[in-house]
Parts: C-alpha cells; sequence; structure tokens
C-alpha cells in the first residue's frame, strides 16, 4: 500500500464498449485506458515464433498465451482476430469480458478485488439480466467486498459539478440521452439509440471500398478504420452543400497515386490523405462526413431509430 492512499480506496471502471477505464477514486485521472478487445491469433504457429519483450510474455502468460488483451492485443492486431465483449452496451461474451476484468486489475490497477470497494459503469435502459449477471460474476469469480452499477451519463453530469442536467452521450456502441434531475436518471425521458462509434467505422470502411476500391473488412483492419475515422471525419454543418462540392469528382481523385487510374492532388482542399500501415496513400474525400452522418440519419445503415437530434 501506497504511503497516503486510504484503505480499501474504491476501484472505479467505466466499461465501455470500445474501451475501457479504470482508477481509483479521488484521482484526478484513471490509471488505466486500454482497448476492451480480446485478440486471439488467426496463425499459430507464427504467433509461436513472434519474439515478445519480458512484460509481452509476462501478460500472455496471463492469458493463457491464446488471447491477447490491452496493449498487446494492440501491438500486434495485424497477426489476431479481434472481437469484444461488450456489442452496444451489452455484454455478449462473459468468459471474455472477465479476462478484460482480470487484465485490468492485475495488470494496470495492480490491485486485489476481493480488496476495494467497486464502482462500475453501464449503458442506460440495458437489460436487467445483463446487470444481474455482472453482479454475479463481480462477486463470485472476482469476490469483491461490494459493488454499485450506475449509469454513465450520471457521472458524467457529477464530474462537470452538476447534478441536474441532460447529458448527449454517445459512445462505441451506444448513443444516448439522458435527463438527470438531482441526481436521480429519468428512465421514461431517456432516449437510446444502438448506433454510435462502431457503427461509424463500419460505415466508413464500406464508404472507403466503394470510393477508394480499399477493402478493411477483418478486425483488425476495422481498428485501422477507426484510427482513420478519428483522424479525418468530421461532422458536416450542412450535408447537402458538402455532398454537391464533390459532385462530378472523378473518381480518380478517390484513388491512390499508386494505383493504376489514380492520379496525385496534393494541395487539394476536398480531399485528405491518410497513409495506410502497408504504404499506400488514402485519399478520403466525401466518406469524411458520410460516415459520421448515420448518427442523424441512421436510416443510411438500415436503422430505424429517428436520429440523435
Amino acid at each position: 500500500m501506497e504511503e497516503g492512499s486510504l484503505y480499501n480506496q474504491p476501484i472505479v471502471i467505466d466499461n465501455g464498449s470500445g474501451n475501457i477505464k479504470a482508477g481509483f477514486a479521488g484521482e484526478e485521472k484513471p490509471r488505466s485506458f486500454a482497448p476492451s478487445f480480446v485478440g486471439r491469433p488467426k496463425y499459430q504457429k507464427i504467433m509461436a515464433g513472434s519474439s515478445l519483450s519480458a512484460i509481452e510474455e509476462n501478460a500472455l502468460k496471463y492469458n493463457n498465451t491464446q488471447t491477447y488483451i490491452g496493449d498487446v492485443a494492440q501491438k500486434y492486431r495485424g497477426l489476431l482476430r479481434l472481437s469484444y465483449p461488450l456489442e452496444h452496451g451489452v455484454v455478449t461474451n462473459w468468459d471474455d469480458m472477465e479476462r478484460v476484468w482480470h487484465y485490468t486489475y492485475s495488470r494496470h490497477l495492480k490491485a486485489a478485488p476481493e480488496d476495494h470497494p467497486l464502482l462500475i459503469t453501464e449503458a442506460p435502459l440495458n437489460p436487467r439480466a445483463n446487470r444481474d449477471q455482472m453482479c454475479q460474476v463481480l462477486f463470485e469469480t472476482f469476490s469483491v467486498p461490494c459493488a454499485y452499477i450506475s449509469i454513465q451519463a450520471v457521472l458524467s453530469l457529477y464530474a462537470s459539478g452538476r447534478t441536474t442536467g441532460v447529458v448527449v452521450d454517445s459512445g462505441d456502441g451506444v448513443t444516448h440521452i439522458v435527463p438527470v434531475y438531482d441526481g436521480f436518471s429519468m428512465p421514461p425521458s431517456i432516449k437510446r439509440m444502438d448506433v454510435a462509434g462502431r457503427d461509424i467505422t463500419e460505415n466508413l470502411a464500406f464508404n472507403i471500398r466503394r470510393m477508394s476500391g480499399v477493402s478493411l473488412q477483418s478486425s483488425s483492419e476495422l481498428d485501422i478504420a477507426r484510427i482513420i475515422k478519428e483522424k479525418c471525419c468530421y461532422v458536416s454543418k450542412d450535408p447537402q452543400r458538402d455532398e454537391k462540392m464533390y459532385h462530378g469528382v472523378p473518381y480518380s481523385h478517390y484513388l491512390s497515386p499508386g494505383v493504376a487510374g489514380g492520379i496525385s492532388h496534393e494541395g487539394s482542399e476536398l480531399f485528405t490523405s491518410y497513409k495506410l500501415p502497408d504504404g499506400q496513400t488514402l485519399n478520403l474525400g466525401v466518406e469524411q462526413f458520410r460516415a459520421p452522418e448515420i448518427l442523424f440519419n441512421p436510416q443510411l445503415i438500415g436503422s430505424e431509430s429517428p436520429g440523435i437530434h
């Protein structure tokens, strides 16, 4: 125990669909911020012969050499088949969820779960069965002394120093609007839409394949699409106006100069260039604002949700 630390200091885990954040209550920022996916080798022989540092070897041994979590999974994502334990805020693979929690406790927090109370988050309007199973795993597998499950939006409002307000939260799996009064959410007024960051990533990959011919389909390639989304995409103030800007642009403008038929247009204000891991340059045009547009018009991907606005 560190000098000056509180005995039985509570642990806080923000259990997101795309990332998991964890730390100790009272500290200014989380100690852990890691992707919540689990990786499994695509090619066993290749992974068995990989040269890993001592720290990575310890992490892999803890993960039974068959699953890779956190920084190790991020580093070797090209050789892994990635899967997320949470889909749209609901845990769909409890075994992998346990692995992610074990990794968070042992590698990042370096704390025994049975020694610390736990505050963990979930999305609003989740099925009660999800919360029941979560409590069962926490008490029976991790032996936490006590646990409290809170809605993410309420804690976000607390963090801003308010107890009353309306929170709009769009994560990797769920987008929701939560009215909060005196520290309590109002379930009848909550609006939830199961269209969020991961759907934007998949839509971006679809548009890139359609416009540029670059295929980003595997789980590791979709993680590259996520990075492209975070660096290049934006929400258009006037989508119809921006569509007109690209109207009539030849298809060859979307292709990399190294691709047959592709042209170079350095300095063009309409396009943003992104260099892929294989060295190929990807030119992004309408994809930059079409991908996030599904938040406002989910019908573009076949969802019947009304949109965040």
